[in-house]
C-alpha cells in the first residue's frame, strides 16, 4: 500500500529500533514491539544468509533433518499464543502419542517409569536406590540461597543412584551437560522452587499437580520443521531484515547508538542485542568492556547432531528415543526417534535417527572430524539399540558453541550483566544465554523484553 508524504513524514519521527540477531529471539522480539507498538521502526540485522539461528530444518533424500530443537512443549502459553497471533497455526504439528514412550540407556536399554508403579519395578535403579527417593519427603532442607551444582542438589534430595541416572541423563538431554556442570536453580528453576516452597520435591508436585515441576504438555513442531515456522513468522512481521551482516561494533553518543562494521554505519534509538553471549561481548567490547568479560565468561557446550536415515529399518522405533547415562561409557549422549516423533520427518517407510555427541561428558568428540562423529554415531546406535544396519543417508552438523551452560554463579553472573546494561539506557540483552533455553523460555523472555523496550 502506498503512503502519502504526510504519513511518510511522520513515521520518521517514530523510534528506530535495532535487533542484531535473526533466531527466535531476535524475531519474537520484533513481532512484539510490533504488537505493543506498530509505528516502530524495526531493523534486524542477521550475520548468516538465514534466519533461525539453531533453528535450522535440512531437507536431504525425503528426511527433514533438524541442526538443533524439534520443537516444544505445550505447557507453556507464550508460544502457542507467539504461533496464533503470527498466523502460524496451520503449520502446527502434535507429535505421535508414541513419542510419550521414552528410554534410559544405563547397563541396557529401559523404559523410563512413567507411574509410582513403574518406578518401583523399574532395573534403573536398586532397591536401596529406590528406597532412598522414597525419603525424599523427609530429607533435610537447604536453607540458605548458596547456589549448587543439579549434582548436589540430587545427592540432597533424591539419592546418588537417582542423580547418577535419572538427573545425569535428563540434563545431557536437555542442556548437553551434566548434573556436577550445572546449576540447579539457574537450569531447573521450578525444580528447586518446590524444595523451597514445600520443604520437599514430591509434596509439591503433588500440590502443584505435577504442572511445574516436569516437563508435561505435549511436544509439539511444525510442518516442514522447525524453519518453516521461522520463514513465516519472519515474513508476518513488518519489520526491515538484513541478512548476511556481521555487527562489529557498537557505540553510543548523545544521539543514540552506531551500529557499524566495514561497510556499514546505521543509526538507533534503541538496540537489542539478541546474539550468543559470546557475540555480544564482541560487539560490546569498545562499548562496555567490562560487560565485554562477564558475557565472554558465559559457557557454551559444544555438540555434534548425526542424522541418520534408513529408507528401511526392521526395528519399530515406538517411542521417543533414548538418553545414555555418563557411566554407561556409550559414544552419544542419545538417540533421537525422529520419524517416530514427528510423522512428516520422513517419507513412506523411511526412518530418521539423530545421534547427540559430546556436550559437557565430551567437548573434544563433538569437535572431531565427520568421519569420527559418524563412527561414533553409528557405534552408538549400535551399542545401544542393536541397529547394525548401513544408512542411507548421513547428515552432520557440529555446534562448537551448541548450547549455554549455566555453570554454577550463572544466576550472580547473569545479575550482574542486566545490571550494567541497565546503565546503558536503550540497551537491551534476549537471547537463551541468560535465564532459559528452550523454545518457550526464549518466546516468554522476548515478550517480557519487548514490553520493556516499549514500556508496556
Amino acid at each position: 500500500m502506498k503512503r502519502g508524504k504526510e504519513e511518510e513524514k511522520m513515521k520518521t519521527n517514530h523510534e528506530s529500533i535495532a535487533i542484531v540477531g535473526g533466531g527466535i529471539s531476535g524475531l519474537a522480539t520484533a513481532f512484539y514491539i510490533k504488537q505493543y507498538k506498530p509505528e516502530t521502526k524495526i531493523t534486524l540485522f542477521e550475520k548468516e544468509s538465514e534466519l533461525g539461528g539453531k533453528m535450522k530444518t535440512i531437507k536431504r533424500d525425503g528426511f527433514l533433518i533438524e541442526e538443533g530443537s524439534n520443537g516444544f512443549l505445550s505447557n507453556k502459553p507464550d508460544t502457542l499464543e507467539l504461533v496464533k497471533l503470527s498466523g502460524c497455526e496451520d503449520i502446527l504439528l502434535k507429535s505421535s502419542d508414541e513419542a510419550r514412550k521414552r528410554f534410559i540407556y544405563d547397563k541396557k536399554l529401559e523404559v523410563l517409569p512413567e507411574s509410582p508403579k513403574a518406578f518401583l519395578t523399574t532395573p534403573l535403579l536398586s532397591l536401596k536406590g529406590k528406597i532412598r527417593v522414597l525419603y525424599e519427603p523427609f530429607a533435610p532442607i537447604k536453607r540458605d540461597n548458596k547456589d549448587e551444582s543439579l549434582q548436589e542438589f540430587g545427592y540432597r534430595r533424591v539419592g546418588k543412584e537417582m542423580t547418577d541416572v535419572f538427573l545425569d541423563a535428563m540434563v545431557a538431554g536437555i542442556y548437553a551437560s551434566t548434573p556436577a556442570s550445572i546449576s540447579a536453580p539457574a537450569a531447573f528453576p521450578l525444580v528447586v522452587k518446590l524444595e523451597k516452597e514445600y520443604g520437599s520435591l514430591f509434596k509439591g508436585m503433588i500440590k502443584k499437580r505435577k504442572k511445574e515441576a516436569g516437563p508435561g504438555g505435549v511436544l509439539m513442531s511444525f510442518k516442514g520443521g522447525v524453519s518453516t515456522f521461522i520463514k513465516k513468522l519472519s515474513q508476518n512481521i513488518d519489520i526491515d531484515i538484513i541478512k548476511d551482516i556481521d555487527i562489529k561494533t557498537l557505540q553510543k553518543d548523545e544521539k543514540g547508538f552506531i551500529l557499524q562494521n566495514e561497510n556499514l554505519k546505521m543509526r538507533f534509538d534503541k538496540v537489542i542485542l539478541s546474539t550468543p553471549a559470546y557475540e555480544s561481548a564482541k560487539i560490546l567490547k569498545d562499548l562496555m568492556p567490562k560487560l565485554s568479560n562477564e558475557l565472554a565468561d558465559i559457557e557454551y557446550s559444544p555438540i555434534s547432531i548425526v542424522g541418520v536415515g534408513y529408507d528401511t529399518l526392521s526395528h519399530p522405533l515406538k517411542g521417543f528415543g533414548l538418553l545414555a547415562t555418563t557411566r554407561a561409557k556409550k559414544s552419544v549422549l542419545g538417540v533421537l526417534w525422529d520419524s517416530s516423533i514427528f510423522t512428516d520427518r520422513a517419507k513412506e517407510d523411511k526412518k530418521l535417527l539423530r545421534a547427540m555427541i559430546g556436550g559437557q561428558r565430551d567437548p573434544k568428540l563433538a569437535l572431531q572430524d565427520n568421519e569420527t562423529l559418524i563412527n561414533s554415531a553409528l557405534k552408538g546406535i549400535k551399542d545401544t539399540m542393536g541397529i547394525d544396519k548401513k544408512p542411507d543417508t548421513i547428515y552432520v552438523k557440529k555446534h562448537d558453541k551448541g548450547i549455554p551452560n549455566y555453570r554454577v554463579g550463572h544466576i550472580k553472573r547473569v545479575e550482574n550483566i542486566m545490571n550494567m546494561v541497565d546503565k546503558i539506557e536503550g540497551l537491551y540483552l534476549n537471547s537463551n544465554a541468560y535465564k532459559g533455553i528452550g523454545l518457550n523460555d526464549c518466546v516468554s523472555n522476548s515478550k517480557l523484553c519487548a514490553k520493556e523496550v516499549v514500556g508496556a
